[in-house]
């Protein structure tokens, strides 16, 4: 039986790679999937994740994940500071560490815990390190992904 975790980051994958239109159609492929899922459930899900339905020209309407509260506020107010303090990122069993330039690492976890990714429980930051605290079941490539949103993706 596959878990919580896992299920909400397939929702999260086929909804961004694919124009869905309805329940129906998501539980299908998340019951080809190998989820086991009622139509109760998926509805708690996708309120959950803050799914919401948008016109599309070919299908009507599909459904769309928000972006997160700080690609908003950041995209008109920020430019890319702090997020330019950026230098790594390292993974030890199921956390991550990332190294920021000094003085930066407080502002990126910041922005990292006001982007409200699913996958990411939370941060600690110091000077120029910040310790990335992943929810349970989500691997490497999951927090690259979400990391992606504010980092150049050749940096992850």
């Amino acid at each position: 039986m596959k878990s919580r975790t896992q299920r909400i980051l397939a929702i999260r994958r086929i909804i961004e790679k694919k124009a869905i239109t309805s329940q129906d159609e998501l539980l299908s492929i998340l019951k080809h999937e190998g989820f086991e899922v009622t139509q109760a459930t998926l509805s708690r899900d996708l309120k959950f994740l803050e799914a919401g339905k948008i016109p599309d020209k070919e299908k009507g309407y599909i459904y769309v994940l928000p972006r997160g509260k700080l690609q908003k506020r950041h995209s008109a107010s920020m430019g890319n500071f702090p997020l330019n303090g950026f230098i790594s990122i390292e993974f030890a069993r199921d956390m991550a560490v990332i190294k920021t330039h000094p003085g930066y690492a407080q502002s990126i976890a910041s922005a990292i815990d006001e982007m409200d990714a699913y996958e990411i429980m939370g941060t600690i930051a110091g000077d120029d390190t910040i310790l990335l605290i992943p929810r349970d079941d989500v691997g490497k490539e999951d927090i690259k992904n979400a990391l992606a949103l504010l980092f150049p993706v050749e940096q992850l």
